[in-house]
């Protein structure tokens, strides 16, 4: 016959599994909560009027190389950025913000594809990152935006090779 330490071993026992298991389910849950919170933000950030006139400012940007775009929007980096100026500064800045975050793993690379917009933005400014580089001579400028564009691309590889 089972005596009560037995089973007192057992129940005490059986309760500490219990409450691992029902803290492994906690912080995984937390985890995804703070995920969510995290693409929220950003989210509300990237759609705000003020973002999407910088957003669309870059996206209309007509230059056919780094020299043009000196001709029409002034130099790279301005202690007075105008318009353009402002408007790259701030749509990198985010770009980069995400690139980290990816890079990091704190934010899965599906969701950047389906929410933003950001292999746009490395398109359109891949040549005067690269003319900037040089100039301030700081290869890692930009890095980030670079490493994201890079990562949404191998991406699109993967969605082509596994469509077919």
């Amino acid at each position: 016959m089972v005596d009560v330490q037995t089973v007192s071993i057992v129940v005490a026992s059986a309760s500490v599994v219990a409450g691992i298991i029902y803290y492994a389910f906690q912080v995984r849950h937390q985890s995804k909560v703070r995920q969510t919170d995290l693409i929220l933000r950003l989210v509300t950030f990237y759609n705000s009027k003020d973002f999407q006139e910088e957003l669309a400012r870059v996206r209309t940007l007509n230059f056919i190389d780094v020299n043009d775009y000196l001709r029409k929007y002034g130099p790279l980096v301005s202690s007075f950025p105008n318009e353009v100026q402002f408007s790259l500064l701030r749509v990198g800045s985010f770009s980069e913000s995400l690139g980290v975050l990816v890079k990091e793993k704190l934010l899965d690379i599906n969701l950047v594809a389906e929410l933003f917009m950001v292999d746009m933005y490395w398109k359109k400014t891949e040549p005067l990152v690269k003319e900037l580089r040089k100039q301030v001579g700081n290869p890692a400028l930009y890095e980030w935006s670079e490493y994201l564009y890079n990562e949404l691309q191998k991406r699109k590889q993967k969605t082509k090779v596994s469509s077919t």
